[in-house]
């Protein structure tokens, strides 16, 4: 398929067919039960803070740039990390999601000119739409080309102008929102509008779409581990969808990635939102220096230290120093050294958000 034959949209095909409509009902009711729950912890810079980044490094991962949450944990402590050229690019991808999230919820639309800003986040430039060729896909095994994206600028404009109405125009074709945010996805991709950090763009797009449209309130929806466990699959549906005939299996994937990837993301909200309720009852309990501030800055920095202690509490250095000794001292927190650096890790969080074996000193944390 060249890019002369790329269609607009909408595209004219029978979307909702009942395989569609019945996994359409499964991903619904996973992404309403997620919503509610994420309602329910009181600090939505918590779950911004600590999902966004996880997010961040999966998306990443399917670009080949692989790096690691102690890493990432850790360049928040020490600026000259973050120069690290791994953790610089997850790093802009935090702010990129972050930014199109602002722009979404100031305007209530998403348009060319936030996509564009997104991805010069990304990528720290203002290039805008691609003005030179497009990479050709090509088959790994012989070399010969499978797909060319638009090559013309003038053409990536054109699509792009459908795109954006397309996205924000629910009158164009009045499809459900999460087969509306599968074909989106599928379009931009393939215009790759961008000269760089198209899917990454995408992705962004896909999790403020459907916070536009209502189903999430914040952007915690990410379907990038499941494209990571299914690399394959994705890419494969993608170029037989271009090649007609193949409409059903890719929704099919795109509605499992949602469902899936919202049953994954509630656990992992549920389990923040228990081991918040523990920590905030075992330190108003034993503690003098119980503070609701305190609560928020253990749980939106994984990894914490004096400054940020005292930024978040206003209290003095001393003051922040003995409020963290002595929750590591009980085993609440972790302490350890990065160079001439001390920091303190949230270990029951750090065990959610990266799903690792529980560290030393913590297993009796709540007992």
């Amino acid at each position: 398929m060249t890019s002369q034959t790329l269609p607009t949209l909408p595209f004219a095909y029978d979307f909702e067919t009942k395989a569609v409509l019945r996994k359409l009902s499964k991903a619904h009711r996973a992404l309403a039960e997620l919503k509610g729950v994420v309602k329910s912890i009181p600090n939505e810079n918590i779950l911004i803070s600590t999902l966004v980044l996880q997010e961040a490094k999966d998306s990443s991962a399917i670009e080949n740039i692989i790096t690691t949450y102690d890493d990432l944990f850790q360049s928040s402590l020490l600026p000259e990390l973050s120069q690290v050229q791994a953790i610089k690019e997850v790093r802009a991808y935090e702010k990129a999601l972050r930014c199109g999230y602002d722009l979404v919820q100031q305007n209530g639309l998403l348009l060319n000119q936030h996509i564009i800003k997104i991805q010069e986040c990304l990528e720290n430039n203002q290039a805008g739409f691609r003005k030179v060729p497009g990479t050709v896909l090509k088959n790994q095994q012989d070399g010969t080309v499978v797909y060319t994206p638009p090559q013309n600028h003038d053409e990536i404009i054109s699509l792009m102008t459908n795109l954006e109405k397309y996205i924000n125009d629910d009158s164009i074709q009045p499809l459900d929102p999460l087969v509306k945010m599968a074909l989106i996805h599928y379009q931009f991709e393939s215009i790759h509008p961008f000269f760089d950090g198209n899917g990454r763009t995408g992705r962004i797009i896909n999790v403020l779409y459907l916070v536009s449209k209502g189903l999430l309130d914040l952007p915690v929806l990410y379907l990038s581990r499941y494209i990571v466990q299914n690399k394959a699959e994705y890419y494969s549906l993608l170029q037989k969808f271009r090649t007609g005939g193949h409409e059903e299996p890719w929704l099919l994937y795109m509605l499992d990635a949602i469902e899936q990837t919202a049953k994954q993301t509630l656990g992992i909200v549920e389990n923040i939102k228990r081991v918040m309720m523990e920590l905030k009852n075992k330190i108003r309990s034993e503690y003098s220096f119980y503070n609701h501030d305190l609560i928020n800055n253990l749980f939106s920095h994984p990894y914490t230290k004096t400054e940020f202690i005292q930024s978040d509490l206003s209290v003095s250095r001393a003051t922040a120093q003995r409020y963290l000794e002595a929750l590591s001292k009980d085993g609440i927190l972790q302490k350890r050294s990065l160079g001439k650096t001390n920091y303190y890790v949230n270990t029951r969080l750090y065990e959610i958000l990266a799903q690792v074996p529980e560290l030393k000193r913590d297993r009796e944390f709540f007992s």
